[in-house]
Order: structure tokens, then sequence, then C-alpha cells
């Protein structure tokens, strides 16, 4: 094969991949992957809750929490270094959020006020940034500022991605058990989250995959593109790269939509192992690194 026809080949490459999506985000990161949430059928929420295995795989928390407006969910926490999942069983969320297929992102800032310049971004690319307080009740009946969300949509289908800034009054309540600040208005992840997975395997979130209808992913490319994600795009996918956890989403009609895969990084390598999860399966190892399908 002649040089000419090789350098006109790899050029016909560049020009797909570049016209895929950009690159490199031109502007500093201000977003990164929190936590996603899933609502599967009752058989898997109650494996997730009761399997002796997770809690060695990792950090398991089961949670019942009172949000704002009286609101709420209990859930099934899978907590990392600075990454956890969230799984709902019908009904642990009210309204459609409690319906099996219903997914959702959280993205949040490590350094206050920067849920301010995700707002001007969000302005400047033609978008109206929705702003909400979500609180905590400690058992008290006295609500603590949580965090700031900032969501560009009202309603969604099924998946729903929101933006997240967590509060002074939040983090230096000694109740929330966060660590020290690293640096003046650290809001970080690492901070919030705690350091009980240095015990376990499983250590951060690498990957996950949502299926979601067209109307949502159009709806959560505005948020991922002024959060600062690199994206490729192409035939009915979106991923979403920078950061530290690659982020997939793929178009499905109604019906099937919902989290289906978790991929993540352990601790320390492992023998393979293959735990039954409800409806799902979680293949953990060999080496470190897991992959959990739904």
């Amino acid at each position: 094969m002649g040089i000419r026809r090789v350098a006109c080949m790899i050029l016909a490459v560049l020009l797909v991949v570049a016209g895929s999506g950009p690159a490199q985000a031109s502007e500093r990161q201000l977003l990164f992957y929190n936590h996603a949430w899933g609502t599967f059928d009752r058989a898997t929420a109650d494996a997730v809750e009761h399997s002796p295995y997770l809690k060695e795989f990792a950090d398991v928390e089961v949670r019942t929490t009172t949000g704002a407006d009286g609101r709420v969910w209990t859930g099934r926490y899978l907590r990392g270094r600075e990454t956890y999942l969230e799984v709902f069983g019908p009904g642990d969320v009210p309204g459609q959020d409690g319906e099996i297929g219903a997914a959702g992102l959280g993205l949040s800032t490590e350094r206050d006020g920067d849920v301010d310049r995700l707002r001007d971004r969000l302005r400047a690319a033609g978008s109206t940034p929705i702003d909400f307080l979500q609180t905590r009740d400690f058992g008290d009946g006295k609500p603590v500022p949580w965090f700031d969300s900032v969501f560009v949509i009202q309603e969604y289908e099924r998946f729903g991605a929101w933006a997240m800034e967590y509060r002074d009054e939040y983090m230096s309540d000694p109740r929330s058990k966060v660590g020290p600040a690293r640096f003046p208005g650290d809001v970080s992840r690492l901070r919030y989250l705690p350091d009980a997975y240095e015990h376990k395997m499983m250590r951060d979130i690498t990957y996950v995959g949502f299926a979601v209808t067209a109307s949502d992913l159009a709806d959560t490319v505005p948020l991922l593109r002024a959060g600062g994600f690199t994206l490729r795009t192409g035939p009915g996918a979106v991923v979403a790269t920078r950061g530290g956890t690659t982020m997939r989403f793929d178009e499905v009609p109604l019906g099937q939509t919902g989290l289906k895969r978790v991929e993540f990084e352990l601790n320390r390598g492992v023998a393979r192992h293959v735990e039954r999860l409800g409806t799902s399966t979680l293949v953990v190892g060999p080496g470190k690194r897991a992959v959990w399908t739904f």
C-alpha cells in the first residue's frame, strides 16, 4: 500500500473522529460523576440489601432519608472513595422514579462556587438553569441544607441528570460525618464520602451505562457540555469522558430504559467471582476490575 494512500486513510479516520464530537473540552471541568441510581425489580433490590457478599465487596448502607418537602426514599448505597451507586426497588422512591426502568445521574462540583459558574455556562449556551435546594432531616425534624441542585428541565420521561454542590451547613454538621476540608471551599466527593471503602474491594466506579429515551438524552447533553465533559456522539449514543468516570447513554424506546451496566475499580486484585443478585449479575475479577450488568 502506497504512502499517499495510507496518509489519506489516516486523515479520513481523523476527520470521522473529529466529526463525532469535541476531542477535548475547552473549559475547566466543573462537574464530576458523583453517583448514579436505578430502580429495579423487587428481587434485585432485596438481593442487594441482604447479600453477605456485597457487604464484603463494598461499603454498603441501607438508609431511609427524608429530604425537601418531606419527600422520603429508601436506598441501598454502595460507596467508594469518591463515587457511589444507589439501588431502588419499586416504590422505594415516590412517583415515577419508583418505577422499574427509571434512573438518574448526579454530577457534583469539587469547589464551592463552581455551581454558579455552571449556571453562567448554561445561560450562555441558551439553557435556563432550574434551582432546587435539597435538605436532609437527621431525625430531629429540623431540615439541614444538604446540597444545591441545578436542573435544565422540569420533567423527564425515565432518566434525569442534575448538578449538585454540597452546602457548608451540611459539611460542617457533625452528624454528616464528613472529613475535614483539604483546601478552602472543599466540597469534594472525597471529603463527603467515608473512608470505609479502604477495607472493602470496591474503590470507585469507572463506567456507567444507561439506556434512555431520545428526549431524555437530548435534555442531558447541555448539562454534560456545561460541566466540561468531553462528548463523543454516534448513531443513537453519547459517551461522556473526562473526570474519571466514563458515562454512556444509548437511545432506546420507552419500556427498555434503565441503568444497565456499572464497572468498578477495585482496591486489590482478586480471583474471578460471579454473584447473582436477583436478575442482575456482578462479575468480580480477575484482577482489579468488576462489572455489574442489569
